[in-house]
């Protein structure tokens, strides 16, 4: 008995002296001083900037946290840095204006929406390649979102009503589905039974049933919705009203906002923690990241970081 006691106390003592995980980082590009501020989530304060050049507006980060990917519309290439020194690692030519950037679950391929070509492009993030280039029936293609399943690709056009489906087994748009006027954020539940995309000039939030590819509600949501977010449980939605300085959020269980969070001037894109605790809102006409409490639907700071913040990515 004595020898199992000390077994279990220098076992207690090897866990009690384990490091204890750090809070994820928060990565905000600032497409108007060609900046990247990194923000320690535990504190809520900017910890580095990276100078990266360009307009760096789209931003993704792969799953293992080490690589940065940022659409430089400036330079229309996706730009691939260090996530922790913002060392430059690789460049991708895309195309005129590229915009939203997104990564497919496994991180094996990156969407890049090309705005003035009206094509997404995926690019292996192995090799740093393009491999395939979708033409889009939607104009100026913003924001190309993976399905959790990684079978279908959504995408909405700013100067279009209708959000086009890529079927990627097939590497082609098999339908085109209208859901108001400039369909901006996308945004799938974690099971990817449903897909909520916003329409900033109708103001409304689109409801898809993604296995019959049709729009099964629509929300009022605030004037000029645009990004979209969801918590990882699946059980709300985070939708940026850019025309009200609000983040709109709505329960999945009824489709009803719930509440309207004040945030800041022109918010835009988004990211939530893994646990769901904070949202990081870039709001590009306050030159800040605004973080709500989503326990509480409160605001509970306010980062400074660069110029015009557009989008936000977590690790």
């Amino acid at each position: 008995m004595r020898f199992t006691r000390i077994i279990i106390a220098a076992a207690l003592s090897a866990a009690g002296s384990l490091p204890v995980p750090a809070a994820p980082i928060a990565y905000a590009s600032n497409e108007g001083s060609g900046t990247v501020s990194m923000i320690d989530t535990a504190t809520d304060k900017v910890t580095t900037t990276f100078n990266v050049g360009g307009k760096p507006r789209g931003i993704a980060l792969s799953p293992d946290g080490k690589r940065l990917y940022l659409s430089d519309q400036a330079a229309n290439g996706v730009l691939v840095v260090d996530a922790a020194t913002g060392a430059p690692l690789a460049r991708t030519p895309l195309g005129n204006s590229p915009e939203g950037i997104y990564l497919s679950s496994d991180g094996k391929l990156l969407a890049a929406a090309v705005e003035e070509d009206n094509q997404v492009l995926l690019v292996d993030t192995a090799s740093d390649k393009v491999v395939k280039k979708l033409k889009m029936r939607g104009k100026n293609p913003e924001h190309a979102v993976f399905s959790p399943d990684g079978k279908w690709l959504y995408v909405s056009s700013e100067e279009a009503d209708s959000v086009d489906i890529v079927d990627l087994a097939k590497g082609e748009v098999v339908k085109s589905v209208k859901v108001g006027d400039r369909p901006r954020g996308i945004g799938f539940l974690p099971d990817g039974t449903r897909a909520y995309v916003a329409a900033e000039n109708a103001d409304t939030v689109n409801v898809f049933d993604v296995a019959t590819m049709t729009v099964i509600a629509r929300i009022k949501a605030g004037s000029r919705s645009n990004g979209v977010t969801v918590r990882p449980d699946g059980k709300r939605v985070y939708v940026s009203s850019g025309g009200e300085g609000t983040v709109q959020v709505i329960d999945t269980a009824s489709n009803a906002i719930i509440a309207a969070i004040p945030v800041g001037k022109r918010p835009w894109n988004m990211a939530i923690t893994p646990d769901g605790s904070k949202l990081y809102v870039a709001c590009g006409r306050s030159n800040a990241v605004a973080v709500v409490d989503t326990a509480t639907n409160a605001k509970i700071a306010d980062i400074v970081v660069g110029a015009l913040p557009w989008g936000v990515a977590i690790r």
